[in-house]
């Protein structure tokens, strides 16, 4: 897209920009892939986003994922970073194709161009910095506002990563975050892009999620994909699953009877 790559000339970043047709070899993004004569098996291409603040270790835990390391000093995504991995779903030889979108608010025009055909996506956010878990709002609403329909993200599968979970203090509970997630009936994992925590899972899960609603034509079904919960109601069972027993959940003292 002219616009994108203007936009990335200038801040010196032209080379994230990989277009399709010169790193896959041409045609979609999605879809099946052409097969030669003799190839046993099917062949499938996906489209992969993440999304999330700056920051919050999207590209961390991709890179964990596709090389197997930890990159202590990272300088931040630029516009678009572009990568692809192979993944094996029974008999289908997946291509999965992996834009890295850059959390900075500068760079939404950039990020926008990319949303078109994105069958599954990391939000990513950072457990130890409440901030990030705030904004995951406001990526879905920049990302449904650049799509080409109102329900074009219903058939999107979405994974909900809490990374940075090897730090020794959290401002997002895993509840909260599992709670926040289950209610948009989304997929939610513990990450951690040092340790490699829950890493090579989420992607499979993600990955097989959106094999599954490629193949079938539509999402599979999740446990309480239409339920909708206040923030007093989450707060609620938020306490409630933080507390060690009856006693507290009732807010009563421990050595209070049953009489009593």
């Amino acid at each position: 897209n002219p616009r994108a790559q203007a936009l990335l000339r200038a801040f010196g970043k032209e080379s994230v920009f990989c277009p399709l047709a010169t790193t896959c070899g041409g045609g979609n993004a999605v879809g099946e892939m052409p097969q030669t004569e003799g190839e046993k098996g099917r062949r499938l291409r996906i489209k992969i986003i993440s999304m999330g603040a700056a920051e919050s270790g999207k590209s961390c835990l991709i890179k964990r994922y596709c090389e197997k390391r930890f990159v202590s000093k990272y300088m931040s995504t630029l516009g678009i970073d572009f990568g692809v991995t192979k993944f094996k779903n029974e008999d289908i030889d997946v291509s999965v194709n992996i834009f890295d979108l850059a959390g900075q608010p500068f760079f939404f025009e950039v990020r926008n161009e990319f949303y078109k055909d994105t069958q599954g996506a990391l939000l990513v956010y950072d457990a130890s910095q409440r901030s990030s878990f705030d904004g995951l709002g406001d990526w879905l609403v920049e990302m449904r506002s650049h799509l080409p329909n109102p329900t074009a993200m219903d058939n999107i599968i979405f994974a909900v990563c809490a990374n940075k979970t090897d730090v020794s203090h959290r401002e997002v509970t895993e509840s909260e975050g599992k709670i926040w997630a289950e209610t948009k009936g989304f997929l939610y994992f513990e990450t951690s892009a040092l340790t490699g925590k829950n890493v090579v899972e989420m992607f499979h899960a993600l990955f097989a999620a959106v094999v599954a609603t490629v193949l079938n034509g539509q999402k599979p079904a999740r446990i309480n994909f239409d339920l909708k919960y206040t923030p007093e109601q989450v707060a609620l069972v938020t306490r409630i699953r933080c507390c060690e027993g009856s006693h507290e959940i009732l807010s009563l003292p421990k050595d209070c009877s049953r009489e009593e």
